[in-house]
């Protein structure tokens, strides 16, 4: 029995719409889902939801590259009203993680070189040094009342702009979470620190250019662990830093899961 010519075009139109659809859908599954659009590379990043009430950020946004987690970031006008309360984000320094010391002490031990302990303590930094990220020079460090100040442990999502930029919508452990969080505190340069205030991406960038990637991935990295926002003229800002370092990535919390 022969196919009609009828038959065999229509067999040839089905076998090539079926081709393109699936030409379509492996174009779907391997660029449309790239946040940072065409040509970047990117993949979408992981990102789970931490347990309610748990010690942590509210999400868990595993390494991607920053430039794809600014995507993913609702952007909004912030919020213009004066009514910020340190408060708001628990008592400072706490110790949220339980290991016996407060956030202070153990960002210093992190951050610093040549740690020497008080004696008879575990937790309390007497001295050492710091490779002072914001203005890239190296200081050093001595526990006094006056001396101390000299290195300043920064949130580098100012709890000020967090507050402005949904932090008022956190419970307040989360809140305190993030005020706690090792992802969004390192030691800096106390009047550098000063001079920051709680300005965002858009507002300050350290002196320091060679580490403007590295903090603005981990601005980046604090918004989305804590589904904050940020404005347009912060993503333009973020964006622009981050277009010279496109493999920066972002960094999880500090938390233990």
């Amino acid at each position: 029995m022969s196919v009609r010519p009828q038959g065999r075009v229509l067999a040839m139109l089905i076998l090539v719409l079926a081709l393109v659809a699936a030409v379509l859908g492996w174009l779907h599954t391997n660029l449309a889902m790239d946040p940072a659009g065409p040509g970047h590379g990117f993949s979408p990043p992981v990102v789970e939801t931490n347990r309610p009430g748990a010690v942590g950020p509210v999400l868990r946004v595993h390494a991607a590259p920053a430039l794809s987690v600014v995507e993913i970031l609702t952007v909004r006008v912030a919020d213009a009203r004066n009514n910020y309360d340190r408060q708001a984000f628990g008592e400072p320094w706490l110790d949220v993680d339980r290991n016996s010391c407060d956030t202070r002490d153990d960002v210093l031990r992190r951050d610093l070189t040549d740690v020497q302990l008080v004696k008879g303590s575990r937790c309390l930094v007497a001295a050492g040094r710091l490779s002072e990220p914001y203005t890239g020079r190296v200081m050093d460090f001595s526990r006094g009342p006056d001396s101390s100040k000299a290195i300043q442990i920064d949130h580098v999502v100012a709890l000020g702009d967090a507050w402005r930029s949904g932090a008022q919508q956190l419970t307040a452990l989360q809140r305190q979470n993030l005020a706690n969080d090792p992802l969004n505190l390192i030691a800096v340069d106390g009047p550098t620190n000063v001079d920051k205030s709680d300005g965002d991406t858009a507002a300050w960038l350290p002196p320091n250019k060679a580490f403007r990637c590295q903090y603005v991935a981990r601005q980046v990295s604090v918004k989305a662990a804590y589904r904050l926002w940020i404005t347009p003229a912060e993503k333009e800002a973020m964006k622009r830093v981050l277009d010279r370092c496109p493999g920066q990535q972002t960094l999880e919390s500090g938390y233990p899961p």
